[in-house]
């Protein structure tokens, strides 16, 4: 059919079947259990073609599920059978973590095609608004390796989402992770569950669904990335946009609880990320190197509902991320407004002088990168300082007067 000739037929015809036989057996879903014959190697024989036709194809993969007994050699019969044993266990072990989390308005449980939330609760809202959030963890969770630590990146994950959700003025509703990891150790992933858990318990989200993908071969067997996506809501007339913005605005700052989660690239080559040097413990910082880097992300969802229960209007706000200062400062401004923010008026982690000093870092690069000790800004009536400051406070957050909004083109002076 293809008017190559029969030599070039049979060639095209054994490199389909081979590429077919590998493709069915990478696909084969571990949920779904199905079982195929493979033999491991085309039987010998002595026709050129068929051997052109295997040339070039590593069989390390097929040899390794061999020798785990998943298949058996040229010439046997016994099938590969594909297993979800450690992912039922996985979802077991975190059950207990997930159910933590529920709230009225979530239907139904663990093992849905999809998780189900309820929107009664916003119904009396004037002109509801949905808001969403996707994000990781970056390169942090290459220290969760090397420190064997998986319950608190989970937290990172979910901070990243929900903290960009609460900057725009919305409450985070549900909230769904995301898991590739190169296998399924059920403990690790429980483990991993948990911080996702804890995360959406300090924002008030429920973990409504998830999912974990096992990609053998395209990750190391111990490594893993996380990922996740929140959605929130809120009334239309209540968004954080910045519209209102006016010079003499005051902007207050709430404390990082260190990196978080963002500048990791930078931070591993500063430092010579080993198990060894992690467990260091540092008087500067009055904890190890890994301990301070792992430190998770600060959520501020609550701290902003605070501010918003004590009758204070934000005017613009703005989630330190990557970037830094430079970068997100700006997001929060309207044309012809400016940001001036003061260095010295809050207490920077020694985290970041370390940083600075090892790396041999600019001021400037530093604040372009890092969040330099302030991981949420917002910007607020003057006549409205105390009140913002009391309801931070009140909610666990350390709430700094870090600078002011003037007329001038948008932008960010440190000074």
């Amino acid at each position: 059919r293809t008017g190559l000739g029969m030599e070039n037929e049979i060639v095209h015809m054994q490199r389909f079947c081979c590429e077919l036989t590998l493709l069915l057996m990478y696909l084969t879903s571990w949920q779904e259990r199905r079982t195929i014959g493979l033999r491991r190697k085309p039987h010998k024989t002595d026709d050129t073609l068929l051997r052109r036709c295997w040339k070039g194809y590593d069989f390390s993969v097929l040899e390794r599920l061999e020798a785990q007994g998943l298949i058996c050699g040229e010439g046997s019969k016994k099938p590969i059978v594909f297993t979800d044993e450690g992912e039922r266990l996985a979802i077991e072990l975190m059950k207990k973590y997930v159910k933590g989390t529920m709230r009225p308005e979530v239907l139904g449980g663990l093992g849905g095609f999809s998780g189900a939330f309820s929107l009664d609760a916003i119904k009396n809202m004037e002109e509801p608004v949905l808001l969403s959030g996707t994000d990781g963890c970056g390169t942090k969770v290459k220290l969760a390796f090397l420190m064997d630590k998986h319950d608190t990146i989970g937290i990172d994950a979910v901070a990243m989402c929900v903290n960009d959700i609460a900057c725009a003025g919305g409450e985070p509703l549900f909230f769904l992770d995301y898991i590739a990891c190169g296998k399924n150790y059920p403990e690790k992933i429980a483990s991993i569950v948990k911080g996702v858990a804890e995360g959406c318990k300090q924002s008030d989200a429920a973990l409504i669904g998830g999912e974990t993908a096992e990609h053998p071969g395209l990750m190391p067997e111990d490594e893993y990335d996380l990922a996740g996506f929140a959605v929130g809501v809120c009334d239309k007339k209540e968004m954080i946009t910045g519209e209102n913005l006016k010079a003499g605005d005051v902007l207050i700052g709430m404390a990082s609880s260190g990196v978080h989660s963002n500048g990791f690239s930078l931070v591993r080559k500063v430092f010579d990320i080993t198990k060894e040097s992690l467990d260091t413990y540092y008087e500067e910082l009055g904890t190890t190197l890994g301990e301070a880097l792992l430190a998770p992300t600060r959520i501020y969802v609550k701290a902003l509902k605070s501010i918003k229960n004590a009758g204070v209007t934000v005017k613009a706000c703005s989630h330190i991320t990557g970037g830094g200062f430079y970068e997100n400062i700006p997001r929060m401004l309207i044309d012809g407004k400016r940001a001036v923010v003061e260095k010295d008026s809050y207490p920077v982690p020694p985290i970041f002088a370390m940083l600075a000093k090892e790396g041999d870092i600019t001021e400037e690069m530093m604040y372009n990168t890092f969040n330099m000790g302030l991981g949420m800004i917002v910007a607020v009536d003057p006549a409205d300082v105390d009140k913002t400051m009391e309801a931070i406070t009140q909610a666990g957050d350390a709430p700094y007067v870090v600078g002011k909004i003037i007329d001038g083109e948008k932008g960010v002076d440190l000074c």
